[in-house]
């Protein structure tokens, strides 16, 4: 990032929800069911220090998307998300660390540290962080790309439910397994100062 990686330049670099993904998976019984959220906007702000880089990111709840109709109906109920008094999710990055790279590793790699808000409750997340380097679009524009992945626990946001199984076992898993694949457009290289408030809507 920034002086490590001079090509991606200080400044705000806007989310393409169209080229971008924000994907969960959960334990079903025996196997594992994944979704994704397809309404969402956001931004990364690389400082001038990029270890105090930034992002912000705002997710539609009622865009679930698991391939099931009847299931994201349940999954936007009051039992999980109840979107309808909790419409948004969002996340404030706080800081960025530098994550260890293994010698085989072809890119560098990040902690993106951040608060995670799902229904009004406010948890602290560590999103492992890959920078796929940055080119220029078909468009004029100039794009960057990262991957970042974290696990949080349902519970830490008050989602509870479930359903007992035989033994101790429950149909869901606890732990939601959580995949960004993040492009990005340059828009601006008046970056903010650390701890400064970046709208989205800029």
């Amino acid at each position: 990032m920034g002086g490590e990686v001079p090509d991606l330049e200080a400044g705000r670099w806007a989310i393409d929800p169209v080229h971008s993904e924000i994907t969960f998976s959960v334990r079903h019984l025996m196997t594992t069911v994944r979704g994704s959220f397809p309404d969402f906007e956001g931004e990364i702000v690389i400082g001038e220090d990029p270890m105090e880089s930034t992002a912000r990111a705002e997710i539609r709840m009622g865009s679930i998307d698991t391939r099931s109709a009847e299931r994201d109906e349940h999954v936007r109920s009051a039992d999980f998300l109840d979107v309808r008094r909790h419409p948004v999710m969002s996340f404030a990055g706080t800081g960025v660390e530098r994550a260890k790279t293994g010698r085989r590793a072809r890119t560098p790699r990040y902690h993106l540290l951040g608060d995670l808000t799902i229904k009004n409750v406010t948890r602290p997340v560590r999103l492992l962080t890959e920078f796929h380097g940055v080119g220029p679009d078909p468009w004029g524009g100039v794009r960057a790309g990262f991957t970042a992945t974290a696990s949080i626990s349902r519970r830490d946001f008050g989602i509870e439910f479930n359903i007992p199984l035989q033994g101790d076992r429950v149909m869901l898993g606890d732990e939601i397994a959580i995949a960004l694949e993040i492009q990005t457009v340059f828009t601006a290289a008046d970056a903010p100062r650390p701890g400064a408030e970046v709208p989205l809507d800029r």
